[in-house]
């Protein structure tokens, strides 16, 4: 059934050819603004945060859906949900949100795909019915300015079908080589690991000339496979930084984090004790996972598998 956001079906012939779709606008620039100002100032509160407050890595800024309610009504938005429904048919889980701040001077992000979201934890923290088949589809929306001086996202189109990566190979945590890693005379890694020691082929290199720019307006987001290759530039500003908020969904037949209770990444464990997927839209009739219910300040476990 057709919602009020779906997506046409030129914009999702489009979509299933170039591996994303957008930008669209969510917010409007006072709208945004305020919002920014306040998911800023809640950030810094992690008491109601489903993860260790001491953890001090990437990895904090994991899931914060669950507790920031700015956030947790983003994830639930039909503007998003009804295009992602689009694609991944009526039952959804958002499984994960993360927050990507680039700050000026930061790096850009190397280029990557994530089939199993294991390339740093070690093990598949994603696992569809079908084993050939992989990925989650991220919503990633600007809550600043997000341009090519700052930071933007790159694609390199049509991608998203083929895996150059093996996330099952080893790729070590390396902190002291965040913002030194230099790839043909760019700044770029990824968080503190490089993403070429899971190459297939050790010799291929990505196709930078059919790379597009994915510049944005505070307020819009961008719909992509989270397998279609993608990067980011680097900050090379002064003083503007660069706020994402990348949001991921599955339909609910999908299985997270499979027989793990903590995932190890960036050099931080987390226990998965107070961790839920959320349903976002339609009904799971399979029962693989543990529900939660975000209700602003923590959560509530619905159902348990």
């Amino acid at each position: 059934m057709k919602k009020e956001f779906s997506l046409s079906k030129e914009e999702l012939q489009s979509f299933r050819k170039n591996g994303y779709i957008g930008p669209f606008t969510l917010y409007d620039p006072i709208e945004i603004q305020e919002k920014y100002k306040q998911i800023r100032s809640d950030l810094f509160d992690r008491q109601h945060a489903i993860y260790d407050l001491s953890i001090r890595s990437v990895i904090s800024g994991y899931d914060r859906h669950f507790d920031v309610n700015d956030l947790s009504g983003h994830v639930m938005r039909k503007e998003i949900v009804d295009r992602v429904a689009s694609i991944l048919g009526p039952d959804l889980f958002c499984w994960r949100s993360e927050m990507f701040p680039k700050y000026p001077g930061d790096e850009g992000t190397d280029w990557h795909q994530a089939d199993t979201f294991g390339h740093a934890s070690g093990s598949p923290q994603v696992k569809w019915p079908d084993p050939d088949f992989g990925g989650a589809i991220t919503v990633w929306t600007a809550l600043t300015e997000a341009s090519e001086e700052n930071g933007c996202l790159r694609f390199i189109p049509g991608t998203h079908e083929e895996m150059f990566y093996d996330e099952s190979l080893e790729m070590s945590y390396e902190p002291d080589q965040v913002n030194k890693l230099e790839k043909d005379g760019i700044k770029r890694g990824f968080f503190g690991y490089d993403y070429r020691n899971l190459q297939k082929d050790p010799n291929w290199v990505p196709a930078e000339s059919d790379a597009v720019s994915i510049q944005m307006e505070p307020g819009q987001f961008v719909i992509f496979w989270s397998t279609l290759m993608h990067s980011s530039w680097p900050n090379s500003t002064e003083d503007r930084t660069r706020l994402g908020f990348a949001a991921r969904y599955v339909p609910t037949c999908v299985q997270i984090y499979p027989g793990v209770d903590e995932v190890e990444e960036y050099g931080s464990t987390i226990s998965l004790d107070k961790y839920g997927v959320v349903l976002v839209s339609g009904k799971d009739d399979y029962q693989h996972n543990k529900i939660a219910t975000v209700n602003g300040r923590g959560i509530e476990f619905a159902s348990l598998a």
